[in-house]
């Protein structure tokens, strides 16, 4: 069995690292961890970064490490493989597009981003929309 769930590096996406993981460690399941670097500029740590500069990928790098140490610390690792991935595209078409790619089983991510404005970001709507398998959105 294999789950993936996409980071952003919200606490939001956080929550739903933690849950996969969980679920993962129950049914034994590896565990894909996906950031997506989109095509719009970014401001990272006060400073504006295009997509594919070197400070986009390290910061990218940097969310993918911390997402897989918390699905290690909540897994407990016994038993699961839990492996980094970064994509490109438009987040929701680069996680289900890897979804169907990878033979994952299930997909978790956050029910928004950044964003505050809407109690289902449009990326969990993407995503439920287009994807072939379960998707369990958190909160």
């Amino acid at each position: 069995m294999r789950y993936l769930v996409a980071t952003d590096g919200s606490t939001v996406s956080d929550t739903a690292v933690e849950r996969a993981a969980r679920e993962a460690s129950v049914w034994d399941a590896d565990l894909d961890v996906v950031h997506v670097l989109t095509p719009e500029t970014k401001l990272v740590d006060g400073d504006i970064v295009l997509p594919g500069e070197e400070d986009a990928v390290d910061h990218a790098e940097e969310i993918l490490d911390a997402a897989a140490e918390t699905a290690d610390v909540v897994a407990d690792r016994d038993g699961i493989t839990v492996e980094t991935h970064l994509l490109t595209g438009r987040p929701a078409e680069a996680i289900t597009t890897y979804a169907d790619n990878a033979g994952v089983d299930a997909i978790f991510v956050g029910h928004r981003g950044s964003s505050e404005r809407r109690r289902v970001g449009s990326v969990a709507k993407t995503v439920i929309d287009k994807a072939s398998v379960p998707v369990t959105v958190t909160r």
